[in-house]
């Protein structure tokens, strides 16, 4: 599976590879407490702690820059990881926007341009989403993930925390992909 297609693009959102010199602009959106206050690291905001998370993204391979494809803004960033190698599955995560992106289509579009992309490649996407964000819960759910179980998650240079693994497969998509 191709990690990081050059171009994915919807009426929403554009993604782009992320690169060393988006860290400026992504980190202005990132500088937010409240875009992190349920997530595990609610110190993401912190310039040393998103240095952690950006050296991650770009070492991953499979990061992303999001913009609004209307405007040309950065509104938040999303990556592939972890894939299975056996290649029954990928994750998709460290997803985050602009609050002002919250609520509209912004995420329901990124998503829907990573789950078709991968799902030309595996049968299953899953996503790692810490016990307390129930913001991303019920997003992840209106799409059609499941959760499947709890498991302790180590994100890129953090501790682990406890999470909820949710998964939706090939079928399950395409059986109630949006438009």
């Amino acid at each position: 599976m191709d990690l990081q297609p050059t171009h994915l693009a919807s009426a929403w959102v554009t993604l782009f590879p992320l690169q060393p010199s988006d860290f400026a602009a992504l980190y202005a959106v990132a500088s937010d407490p409240l875009i992190w206050e349920q997530h595990p690291n609610r110190t993401r905001y912190q310039l040393e702690v998103f240095e952690t998370f950006f050296r991650g993204a770009i070492e991953s391979k499979g990061a992303f820059l999001i913009r609004n494809a209307r405007t040309g803004a950065v509104i938040g960033s999303t990556r592939y990881y972890d894939p299975d190698p056996a290649g029954a599955f990928i994750y998709v995560g460290y997803t985050f926007f602009a609050r002002d992106c919250w609520g509209g289509g912004y995420n329901p579009s990124a998503k829907a341009l990573l789950l078709d992309h991968a799902f030309e490649s595996v049968p299953a996407v899953r996503f790692a989403i810490g016990d307390a964000n129930l913001r991303s819960q019920i997003a992840i759910t209106r799409l059609g993930a499941r959760k499947v179980h709890k498991a302790a998650v180590a994100y890129h240079g953090e501790a682990p925390t406890a999470n909820f693994i949710y998964e939706i497969t090939r079928d399950a998509w395409r059986a109630r992909r949006p438009d």
